[in-house]
């Protein structure tokens, strides 16, 4: 492992930063993909016409307030070496609203709403400066297989989560316990993993960024001005501005899958719940496989093309999710789509890291994660507002989100690596004062 970091870098820190991802993981598995989406759909929101709809309008009302913070955020973060405060305050908040659902039912759907926007807004910012360290930890040539370390090793806490929680979930079924009995136990799950993980965590991971003197509180107003500030700086940057539309793109499907496979599998493919979960489970079995070996072959064939196989390889998966009518089908879909999503997150993170200039990887990995939200607005929203259109033809509404992942082919092979690779390094040699 010391071979592929940076001078000074000790393994133990990439292992800590590795276990954020496995912190996180639990949230999005349980959360957002195998359990409380459906539980939402079905049963607090009552699987009213609008249910669907409701709940990718909520995911993406919290990618969008992060959107809003991201611009001032990423730049206090670079300024002031703050990326380890922003992940603990916002590991407890996620932790503290997650735990907070479980107490919600159909009788205070406004509540449910408000808590999960707040528990997505605080995971969206772990993700994102969570992301930020790879550049200061890693070698610029092991990139892809250092990301890919860390993605396997959160999908592992992914499968951990959710193994307790079906664990749970079976005990309380045999038990004759209803869904609003069991689920909100899985919730208490996730959250005491995701703060009992994450804070030591940050305890090992040191903070290199230098911290700058003599700046102003200005730097937290205005977060659009921020945002064109941050985009204004990238002019240079031709290739990462390409690199970051592709990412608005691809993650657009990507993030339709997270939020909606479970809703998908109940309502279309007539799945049980306890069903759903084992799929979710073998899907991240896939995903950790994916990002752990493609990490290797990505800094081997070259971020671009290992991005792109797994653009098409997602586009079989759309392919084969919409035209195929058996059980047997979506489960190779699923699978398909799990080594698919471990790798293309894993690719893209990567990608970033290399465009990013030193000194800048905060500000850098906010716009990223500043296009991942606005992806997580684009995909979700889209599928409900077709699914609520055509009076609930999911298939329909999936096949559309695919044609993301065409576009996504299409902007990545506009990119050169190597020039913007280049790029960033002469960026590197200035950095100007705001």
């Amino acid at each position: 492992m010391q071979s592929h970091l940076r001078s000074g870098v000790a393994p133990r820190e990439v292992v800590a930063w590795a276990f954020l991802d496995f912190a996180n993981s639990g949230y999005t598995t349980v959360v957002l993909t195998a359990v409380y989406s459906a539980y939402f759909v079905g049963v607090i929101a009552g699987a009213a016409p609008w249910a669907t709809l409701l709940w990718t309008v909520t995911v993406s009302g919290a990618s969008l307030l992060t959107m809003l913070a991201l611009p001032s955020l990423g730049m206090w973060a670079d300024r002031r070496g703050g990326k380890r405060p922003i992940i603990f305050w916002a590991s407890l908040l996620c932790g503290l609203s997650t735990a907070g659902l479980a107490f919600v039912d159909s009788s205070v759907l406004w509540m449910a709403v408000a808590l999960l926007a707040l528990s997505s807004l605080a995971f969206n910012l772990c993700e994102t400066f969570t992301a930020a360290f790879l550049r200061e930890l890693a070698i610029p040539s092991a990139y892809g297989r250092v990301s890919g370390w860390g993605w396997s090793f959160g999908y592992l806490g992914g499968m951990l989560t959710l193994g307790l929680s079906l664990a749970w979930v079976l005990q309380a079924k045999a038990q004759g316990q209803s869904a609003s009995q069991f689920v909100p136990v899985t919730l208490w799950i996730v959250a005491l993993i995701y703060v009992g993980v994450s804070l030591p965590a940050l305890a090992v991971l040191r903070e290199r960024q230098q911290v700058e003197g003599g700046q102003s509180a200005a730097s937290w107003e205005g977060g659009w001005l921020r945002l064109r500030t941050s985009w204004r700086r990238t002019a240079e940057l031709v290739d990462l501005r390409r690199l970051l539309a592709c990412c608005v793109a691809y993650q657009a499907g990507i993030f339709v899958v997270i939020t909606l496979a479970a809703v998908y599998a109940e309502q279309v493919m007539g799945f049980q719940q306890t069903e759903t979960m084992i799929l979710i489970f073998l899907v991240n079995i896939a995903a950790a496989l994916g990002a752990f070996f493609f990490g290797r072959i990505q800094d081997r064939i070259g971020d671009r093309r290992a991005l792109a196989i797994t653009l098409v390889s997602w586009m079989l998966m759309v392919a084969i999710a919409v035209l195929g009518q058996s059980r047997e089908a979506f489960w190779l879909a699923a699978t398909l789509a799990g080594l698919n999503m471990g790798s293309s997150q894993s690719a893209g993170r990567a990608m970033v890291a290399q465009l990013a200039p030193l000194g800048r990887q905060s500000e850098i990995f906010a716009l990223w994660g500043f296009a991942l939200r606005l992806a997580a607005i684009l995909g979700p929203v889209l599928y409900g507002l077709i699914v609520w259109l055509t009076d609930g033809q999911q298939r329909l509404a999936l096949a559309c989100v695919g044609l993301f992942f065409v576009l996504a082919l299409w902007l990545l092979s506009r990119i050169d690596m190597q020039r913007g690779v280049h790029a960033a390094m002469a960026s590197e040699s200035f950095r100007e004062k705001f």
